[in-house]
Order: structure tokens, then sequence, then C-alpha cells
């Protein structure tokens, strides 16, 4: 089929550009490359579309919005491609388009050299040898040959730049070959199969990205408003997937896990389980964060726990029938959380999981059950506490207790529980013992990092007592609030001791605030968080705990920090400055505290500073990493698991320029931004939401 012929057919609407999850990731080499092979006349490729019913798709033909009975071939393999060559001829991106327009904007073509490059004022304004692909595409060959007749210094080579106007002109009539897998008996799960065969060497489609260009065929603004609620989610500082959101609507629709349940959903079933969905992650989000205190996404956890609880509370109409109820979902979550129930074989889980709730009475009791067959046990232990960093599944259980158990801020003496405001009042990470102390001590980072060793204070608060020893600042906090006792003659822990620090006059005295006792310290109070963590689940579990005070809705807030930001660790700033900076570039943000699992070890082999297990392009580049400060035995691991890792935020930025976004390397350097970052030069940087 004729090229033309297909940008035709894509504008009547009978040829689909699939709205991929990934959307358009190309960038601007891959761009010249497709146009350089073209010209030459070289092979590109043949196509893959998929000829499928739906319910009603828009009629583009007629131009109405008025939506009908039919088919539709939905570009499978080649949509980069047709999506270039559609935004250089056309002069504009399809419809519904998503991804970085730049990537094939302003192409122009050196009739002398006869290369492809993108448009640079110094080197192309008022030089008839650089010619506009775009203006060529439209206004044909013959438009550019009275500026070369009127040169007469080209007319040497009058003929050979006519030539190569027409070899141009003439890509638009090139052939491409088009396999079609047909037939109303092939499902999403055999069209996916085929696809990858085919295209085995290449990018895979998952079965979320054709769930969800069928249900774009029929619905083209469906991409839209999935993103629309992403958006409302994320200026709340919660940052979730369109994959993740997918599955959500698939098991509130469809009681399934697998993306190809949605298979035989109509776009108005498919429209109100997306309108029952998002209330009830609205309604999740608000009692998670009101009554556990997780209150944005970096210690949430458990995130495919969500399609679950969202199925059972749609089951129920939106609400829970009583306090106790809720709770037992809450308690079933944590635990979700704490072992990673879904970190592995997500989609055989979720769906054992959705067949144990399908049925209103002894819902609860089944998931908590299949639970205790997974594990055994579902006791906290003080060991469970001995992992390290901020991305260990406890380190969202700290943070829980120190919201919900009445922890207090050392400085004020108020409960970090309550909704902080100011901007020195958000909750922020404290190393009890120093960071840089503890280096002098000879401490390695995993011991330096320990879950053990991490409180949450105000920012305020966190910046007095800054990098002084424990047994100083320790001492000085016991006395400023001592605790009190009320009228049954019950005493409230100290300021210091309602962070779960063994105290003295207690279990423990003042050696353990000693540097060369860290190690017992750290032991000390792994056992009085376990103990903590124990009481509040069983409570939590038996409907116990009071209710809290009213509190206003999460979703109402705005986030003006990157999530994340529970601490005002230099490190951590300089990843998501690094991620803004990424986004910026109309690249797919990356994941702080990426759990690298193993599929045979169903477990989290380790924690990656800041991740793109996809790639930055959605399957066309490899899966990369940002390690800062880590152990050499973390890049081995990063890259047995096909990563490639930078140790260093100013060389992962060139390979970005270079190699992902393919800048002209002739491009000068005072037309280059200023978009170097070091660890060191942000720590005062404000950030963005992103």
């Amino acid at each position: 089929m004729r090229l033309t012929t297909i940008l035709d057919q894509i504008d009547m609407g009978s040829i689909a550009l699939p709205e991929f999850q990934r959307g358009y990731v190309w960038n601007r080499d891959q761009v010249r490359n497709l146009m350089t092979s073209l010209y030459r006349g070289h092979p590109v490729g043949s196509l893959l579309v998929w000829e499928t019913k739906t319910d009603e798709i828009t009629d583009h033909v007629k131009g109405d919005g008025k939506l009908s009975a039919g088919t539709v071939k939905l570009l499978l393999d080649g949509q980069q491609r047709i999506t270039s060559l559609y935004g250089i001829i056309r002069g504009k991106a399809p419809q519904f388009f998503d991804g970085n327009a730049q990537a094939f904007t302003g192409l122009y073509f050196n009739l002398e050299e006869e290369i492809f490059t993108f448009y640079m004022p110094t080197r192309m304004d008022g030089n008839p040898v650089w010619v506009s692909v775009t203006e060529l595409m439209q206004k044909g060959a013959g438009h550019f040959f009275p500026i070369l007749v009127a040169n007469p210094e080209f007319a040497p080579k009058l003929a050979d730049y006519a030539n190569r106007l027409n070899a141009i002109d003439n890509i638009k009539n090139r052939e491409f070959h088009i396999e079609e897998v047909s037939g109303a008996e092939k499902t999403v799960d055999e069209v996916v199969e085929i696809f990858n065969n085919v295209n085995s060497g290449g990018t895979k489609l998952s079965k979320g990205d054709l769930a969800l260009a069928r249900i774009c065929a029929a619905w083209p603004e469906a991409r839209d408003e999935l993103k629309a609620r992403l958006d409302k989610w994320a200026k709340a500082g919660f940052y979730f997937k369109l994959d993740w959101l997918l599955r959500c609507i698939t098991a509130v629709t469809t009681n399934e896990a697998l993306f190809s349940a949605l298979e035989n959903v109509s776009t108005e079933r498919f429209r109100k389980g997306l309108y029952a969905t998002e209330k009830a992650i609205d309604t999740l989000l608000n009692v998670i964060s009101s009554r556990l205190g997780l209150d944005h996404d970096r210690v949430l956890g458990s995130i495919y726990a969500f399609p679950l609880m969202a199925r059972y509370l749609d089951q129920r109409g939106g609400h829970f029938a009583n306090h106790q109820e809720r709770d037992q979902l809450l308690y079933w979550y944590v635990h979700t959380l704490l072992w990673g129930r879904y970190s592995g074989q997500t989609e055989s889980t979720l769906r054992k999981d959705l067949t144990a709730i399908d049925g209103q009475d002894g819902s609860l009791d089944r998931l908590i059950e299949l639970l205790r067959q997974d594990r055994g046990d579902l006791k906290i232990f003080p060991n469970d506490f001995g992992g390290g960093s901020k991305g260990n599944r406890f380190y969202p259980m700290l943070y829980l207790l120190t919201r919900v158990c009445k922890a207090r801020d050392w400085e004020d003496d108020i409960p970090l529980s309550q909704n902080l405001l100011g901007k020195n009042s958000s909750l922020e990470v404290h190393h009890i013992f120093p960071k840089s102390k503890l280096y002098q001590h000879g401490c390695q980072r995993a011991k330096v990092n320990a879950i053990a060793n991490f409180t949450f204070l105000t920012k305020e608060t966190n910046l007095i007592v800054s990098n002084r020893d424990p047994e100083e600042y320790f001492a000085h906090y016991e006395n400023k609030h001592p605790g009190t006792s009320d009228h049954n003659g019950i005493k409230s822990p100290s300021t210091i001791a309602s962070h779960w620090i063994p105290v003295e006059g207690e279990k423990e005295d003042k050696n353990l605030r000693k540097y060369e006792n860290y190690e017992e310290f750290l032991a000390a109070r792994r056992e009085l968080l376990a103990q903590a963590a124990n009481d509040f689940l069983n409570s939590l579990h038996t409907g116990a705990i009071p209710e809290p005070e009213t509190t206003p809705d999460v979703l109402t807030r705005e986030v003006v920090i990157i999530p994340g930001g529970t601490t005002n660790d230099v490190e951590e700033q300089a990843l998501q400055a690094c991620n803004q900076w990424i986004v910026e570039q109309q690249l797919p943000a990356g994941e702080l505290a990426y759990n690298l699992t193993k599929a045979e070890s169903d477990g989290v082999v380790a924690i990656l500073d800041l991740a793109w297990p996809d790639g930055l392009q959605h399957g066309y580049s490899q899966p990369v990493a940002l390690l800062l400060d880590e152990e050499s035995e973390m890049g081995a691991i990063a890259n047995q698991s096909g990563f490639r890792f930078f140790t260093d935020i100013d060389h992962f930025k060139t390979y970005v320029r270079q190699e992902i976004l393919a800048i002209d390397e002739s491009v000068e350097e005072a037309e280059r931004p200023a978009d170097c970052l070091t660890i060191e030069s942000i720590a005062n940087k404000p950030l963005v939401a992103v």
C-alpha cells in the first residue's frame, strides 16, 4: 500500500495509530535514519495491522464526531515509523498524538551533501541549499526549482539537485508491505503473541498496550481521560502509571487480573468502569492517608493491591459497611506492602486474590488467610527492620508508625500525626546517628542507612538537630520534653522515646548513645519498632483503634515538591532534580527507589536509586539506572539484570543528550541550555512537581 494511501486512511479512521501506553518515543536520530533509508531506497520493514471489531468507532470521514459500529485496523508494528512520516508529510502530529513532536519537526535536507538535519538557524537561514522536507512534501519539488535556477552558482548541479528533490518527494509514493492479522476469533493474548514472535528482536508489545489500543480505537479520548485521572492524583503526591490504572479498571469492570478480560467490554461499560475506579481510588487514597498516614506514593508500597481493593469497594457500592471492615482491609493491605505480595507474579497472585473476594461473606477472612498460607506467620520480628535504604519495605512501616502512633516532634512536642502546614513543617528523614560521623567511625553505607537509624522530624527540627551527636541531643530533648502523666497516672513517653528510641532508666543506658555501640543501639531499636508494629496491626485487625479526627481530603492538596520529599538528603534531592530534568526533555520520569526483582526468586534483590526499567524510550533503549554512592556490587547486580547504570549525574545526562535525544553534536555550545546538575549544586535548588 502506498504511503499516501496509508496516511489518508489514518485521517479517515480506517487505519488507527494505536494509543499505546508508551506513545511516540522516537528521537531525531531515528527519524533521520528512517528518512535517509527511504531516500536511498533501502528496505525499512513491513507493517503489521490487526483488524478488530469495535462496538463503535469515531467517524473521521464525516468529521462530526459521531460513533458507529464497525471495524478498524490497528497498526501494531510500524507505529513509530508511520507517526514520524505522518508528522513530516502532513506538517503536524496525528490526532491524539502523545510524545515529543520535536523529533520530526523542522527536518531539512542539504542538496549538496545529501544529508538530513534538523533546523539550525545559523547554518540554514538564507541558504537555499537547505530545503525544508515538510515544505517539499506539501508543495512538491517544482516549488524549489525557481529558487535554484535563480542562483547561477547552482547551474552545474541543477539536474542533480532536481533529481534529489524528486527522490524525497517520491517517498510519499513508497509502497509498504502490510501483513494483516484478522479473524474474529483472535484474542488479545493471541495477537500479542503473534506480534512478539514477528518482532522478536525489537519492541515487545504488552497485553496492556493492545487492550488500550483497542479501547482507544472505539473511544479516542480514552487515553486523555485516563491521563487526566493520573494528573489529578499526581498533583496530590501520588504518581501512578497508565498500566496501573488500566489494571485497576480491569479488576473493577471484570473481576479479572488479565488485560485480555477487557476484550469484550463495550466502550460504555469501560467508561463506567473508569468512573467507578476513580471513585474507589479516591476513597482508598483518603482512607490510607488519614488512617495509616501514608500520604504520598513513595510510602504506599503495595500499589498493585489497589486493583483488588478498588474491586472490593466497588462491589459494596463504593462504601465500607463499618470501620471494622475498613480497618481489616487496611490490615491486609499493610501486610501486602510488608511482604511484597505483588512484587513477583503480579497477575497470577492478583487473580487468586480477586477470586477470594468474589462474594460478599467472608471475603476479608479469605484474603488474610491467603496471606497466612504464603507467609506462615504475619507477626513482625525485630530482624524485619534490619534492612537499609528508603526503598526497603519496612521504610513505609516506620513512616506509618510515626504518623499514627503519637510520635512527637522533638522541638515543639507536637504529634507528627497532625496535618502539618508551612514550608518547614513537612516530614523529613533524620539519621539518628549522623551519616558523616558514622562514616568517620568506619561504618559501611548499608549500616549507615539502616532503617533502625531513621526517624522522621519536621524540616525545622531536622535543621536544628543537624549532625549533632545523639549523646548530646538526646539528653537535651529528654530534659526539654520529659513526658507527662495524665489524671490516671499513665505516663506518656518523652519526645525522644516516642520515636521508639531506647532511653536511659528503662531497658537501656547511655552506652547505646555512643558510636562504638551503634550496632547494639540498632538491635535495641529494632525490638521496639517490631513491638510497636505488632501492637498497631493487631489493633487494626480487631478494630480497636480509635477513629482519627476528621481530616481534609488529601486530593485537594497540591504538592510542590516531587514525592519522596520525606528527606532533605542532598543525594535524594539530586535524584529528584535529575528526574525533573528528564521530564522537561519530554521523556518518562524514572522510578525512585526501584525494587529490582527476579522472577525465579519472587523477591527484591536490590533497590536502585532511580531507574527506568523499560528504558528512556520504552522498548527502544535498554533499562537504565542511576546509582549514587552505592557499593560496587550494586552495579554488578544491575548489570546482570540488563540495566545500564551510571554513578554520576553529569555522565547520565550526557548519555541522554547524545544517545536518547540524539542532539546534533554540531549545535553550538551557546545554543545548548545550561542544564548540568551535580549533587552539590542542587542542594538548595527549589523543586516542582513532575
